[in-house]
Order: structure tokens, then C-alpha cells, then sequence
């Protein structure tokens, strides 16, 4: 049960009664300040400014001066108490996962009108002192008990991560496509959307009575979109990856046929698109909930992963990071415990994976497991359990177990957290796109948005994917 809120009167007040209120930077707490201040200085946002030696972005002075605030409010004098004045200076940067104990000391009386002078500090977990300084406040007349009322929870929902990416990619000039076996009318749709939006140049391949038929159903007219006829699905899937080896196409985009045929065309021995990787599948998802993109892998081809696999499965995901601008993916290697226990074989993988990046067979990013998925992803649950890691509590890629994992954790974020999950196979000489008939539009353009920018950053640096 929460605590009640009773306050102190100002006859009751001694000089040197204090009150503390502990609180720990929560990984959207700065994106929380800064949407409602407006304060989005590279001192608070930026980690390369704010604390490159530690990894990640401070939270703003306003975040611990607002905890004095809060203990001056709730706690010492408590309700009642008009506050006047604060004067801080702030010492050291608060960090995600870092605990701030805010405390206030009263220092001085006025008898005439009420008025108390405080002492007011704020220390994190390692005893250091964030803040220091002083508040001046009129105290309550009248004793005052109140209902605890729970702080609301407050959830950023932020405009789409993808905007930039999809508004860059609008930007370049489109680039050809094949969508794969077009004969459904989400499919026919599907194609549509990414023409309109300045993404892709689809070249439709399948049989041509059958994408017509859908188009008529879909109410679209294919007017200046040019078709390739085949025979059925099978022959679809396979000229399209002959047209991929070739150049005539830079893209795959997955149409109404299964995601075998069209993958098992892709790593054929002649397929031309096989490349040293395995292929793998990343969800690049929007979660309103949490503070950054983050990718999610793999949800969708490698069933039962091996350690070989998972390897390529991470080193697909933090180059896509990379072309993405990120220079140092966080990796967090997934388990259901954040120990190695030899009966839990995801656990060993993880570990090994770690020794791996450690040695240079994982390069790029940084890799850390066994985590579990809170820890992984909130500073707090990492602390908790004691956790010193650079990746615990702020998780760029998630590497799942095995696909049942990885498909259930990406469906969960979509459906429970409203995520927005763009879907792409790794891997392979062009990247793939793999849409479902259950997806919002949003994911549909992000996916088109992200698979041309691979293409176009890849060809920016002289590789083809």
C-alpha cells in the first residue's frame, strides 16, 4: 500500500530535520524532459557531448532539481508547502540506470511569515553529489494528512523513428525492385504504396493473368509498371533472383507466395546471391515505449539457430545498424537468465558470442550476454540484479534463442506495445523484403524506405550487399 503524505507544520519544524526521496533515470526520462521542455541541447542528448566516457546521454539538471522539488512537496514540509525559491548548482551528470537520492535539510526559521531556508543535495549510488543548494519555502500552519496519489505513467510516444530514414530515401532517386509473385491484392496494394512513395520502381514477376486479376480486385490500375510474366511461383521466385544476380534489380520484395520459396531460391548454389553469411531476418522496430530503434533477430528463417548462425545472425544486424548511423551497435545476446548455466544452452551460446566480439570474430559493436530481456533493455532491472555491462539496460539489437523466441518477442512489441516493425532478410547480395498481409502501411513503406537505403549506402561505399 502506497504511503499516506503527512506533513510537517512550520511550528513543528527543528533545525536539522531532513527528508530524502530516491529515484533512478529511467531510459525515457531525458526523451520525457525534453519533449516537455523543449531543451534538446546535445548536452543532454547527445552522448558524444554529454558523457562519451560512460556510453550514453545525462539527464537534464531539471530532472534531479525537480526531485528537491518533489521531497519539498511530498515529504519536508510537505503538502501545504508553497515553495519560493532554488538556487543548485549541478556537480555530476546523472547517467540512465544511475540512483539519485534527493535529500533537503532545514537550515533556517522566520518566525514572522513562515518562511524555512533549506539545504538541498542531490548524490547517486556512488556517494558522488549531483547537485547542491537551497530552496526557500513558507511552510504549512495546519497539520495535513492525504491519500498517497501513484505518479502517473507518462509514455512518450514519439513521432516515428523511421521518418528520417524514410524521408531520406524519398529523396534519392528510386531504384528497381522485384516484387515477387504479386497475385493478391495486398500484394498488387503493396507494390503501389512504394511507387507512390518515390521508393521503388517495382517490376512485377509472376503470372501475368493472375497479377492483373488481383489488380482489378485491388481497384488499382497498372498503367506504366511493368510486368514479367511466369508460369507459377516457383518460376517467379526464380527469375526474380536471376534478375537480382544480374543488376537488373537491386531488391526483393516478397509478394503472395510462401517465404520458403522465395528464400530457397535466394541461397540456391547458382543463385548468384549467396554471399560467405548465412541469411537471417531483422525486424527493425519503433517501440513508442522504449527510447531508440531497436532491431529484433531473428524472428522469422533460422529455427534453431547454431553458434555459427547466431554469429552471422549478429553481424547482419549490426552492419544494418551501422549503414543505419549507428557507430557502435549494443548487442544484448538473449536467455532467460543473465548467468551461464550449462543447462540452459542459449546461455553458453551467449557466452561464447560475447568472447567472440571480444576477438574479433563479431566486429562492429559491442556484444554482451547471457541477458535476460529486462535487463537488456531497462537501466533499473540492470542495476537490480548488478549488472556492470555497456550493453545491459540500453539494447540496440536484440539476439534472440532461436525463431519461436524471436517471433513471439516481435509480435508481443507490435500488438501489446505498438510497435512498428520493418522486416527485412540479411545476408544475401540485395537485401529482401518481407512484408505480411496483417501489416500497417507504415511498416510496408519503412521496409521499402530501409531496404533502398542499404542499396544506395552500400553502393556509396563500393559494396553491394
Amino acid at each position: 500500500m502506497t504511503e499516506a503524505l503527512k506533513n510537517h507544520t512550520f511550528a513543528s519544524l527543528r533545525i536539522g530535520d531532513e527528508a530524502s526521496l530516491t529515484r533512478t533515470v529511467g531510459v525515457n526520462d531525458i526523451s520525457m524532459v525534453a519533449a516537455l521542455s523543449g531543451d534538446v541541447s546535445p548536452s543532454s542528448l547527445e552522448p558524444v557531448f554529454a558523457g562519451a566516457s560512460r556510453g550514453h546521454s545525462a539527464a537534464h539538471g531539471s530532472w534531479t532539481a525537480a526531485m528537491v522539488a518533489a521531497v519539498l512537496g511530498t515529504r519536508l514540509p510537505g503538502p501545504g508547502t508553497i515553495q519560493l525559491e532554488q538556487s543548485f548548482r549541478f556537480l555530476v551528470p546523472a547517467m540512465p540506470g544511475d540512483t539519485v537520492t534527493a535529500t533537503v535539510r532545514v537550515t533556517e526559521k522566520q518566525d514572522a511569515d513562515r518562511m524555512v531556508r533549506l539545504e538541498a543535495f542531490c548524490t547517486n549510488q556512488r556517494g558522488e553529489r549531483v547537485l547542491e543548494g537551497s530552496a526557500t519555502v513558507i511552510a504549512p500552519d495546519a497539520d495535513m494528512t492525504l491519500p498517497a496519489v501513484p505518479a502517473p505513467q507518462a509514455v512518450l510516444l514519439p513521432a516515428s523513428r523511421y521518418t528520417p530514414f524514410i524521408d531520406e530515401a524519398r529523396s534519392l532517386p528510386p531504384i528497381r525492385a522485384a516484387i515477387v509473385h504479386p497475385c493478391s491484392r495486398a500484394a498488387i496494394l503493396g507494390a503501389i504504396e512504394v511507387r507512390d512513395e518515390g521508393l521503388l520502381e517495382p517490376l512485377l514477376i509472376g503470372p501475368e493473368a493472375r497479377i492483373r486479376a488481383a489488380a482489378a480486385e485491388a481497384g488499382v490500375s497498372l498503367d506504366g509498371i511493368d510486368i514479367e510474366s511466369t508460369e507459377h511461383s516457383h518460376a517467379a521466385a526464380a527469375r526474380a533472383v536471376e534478375l537480382a544476380a544480374s543488376r537488373r534489380v537491386e531488391v526483393l520484395v516478397k509478394g503472395s507466395l510462401h517465404s520458403d520459396e522465395l528464400l530457397g531460391a535466394v541461397v540456391a548454389r547458382d543463385s548468384g546471391l549467396r554471399t560467405a553469411r548465412r541469411i537471417s531476418h531483422a525486424y527493425v522496430m519503433d517501440v513508442p515505449a522504449y527510447g531508440k530503434p531497436m532491431i529484433v533477430t531473428d524472428a522469422a528463417i533460422n529455427i534453431a539457430p547454431t553458434l555459427d548462425h547466431k554469429r552471422d545472425i549478429a553481424q547482419n544486424a549490426i552492419d544494418l545498424m551501422r549503414l543505419l548511423g549507428m557507430a557502435q551497435p549494443r548487442v544484448a545476446v538473449l536467455a532467460a537468465a543473465e548467468t551461464v548455466n550449462p543447462a540452459m544452452p542459449a546461455t553458453l551460446d551467449a557466452a561464447a558470442l560475447t568472447v567472440m566480439a571480444a576477438r574479433g570474430q563479431i566486429t562492429g559493436g559491442l556484444v554482451d550476454g547471457p541477458l535476460a530481456f529486462d535487463n537488456a533493455i531497462s537501466p533499473e532491472a540492470a542495476q537490480t540484479k548488478g549488472i556492470t555491462s555497456a550493453v545491459a539496460g540500453q539494447a540496440d539489437i536484440l539476439l534472440v534463442p532461436d525463431l519461436e523466441a524471436g517471433n513471439m518477442l516481435a509480435k508481443q512489441l507490435i500488438y501489446f506495445a505498438g510497435a512498428t516493425a520493418a522486416g527485412l532478410v540479411l545476408g544475401a547480395r540485395v537485401p529482401i523484403v518481407l512484408t505480411s498481409r496483417a501489416d500497417p502501411l507504415s511498416a510496408r513503406i519503412a521496409s521499402a524506405a530501409l531496404a533502398k537505403l542499404i542499396v544506395t549506402r552500400n553502393a556509396g561505399q563500393g559494396v553491394r550487399t
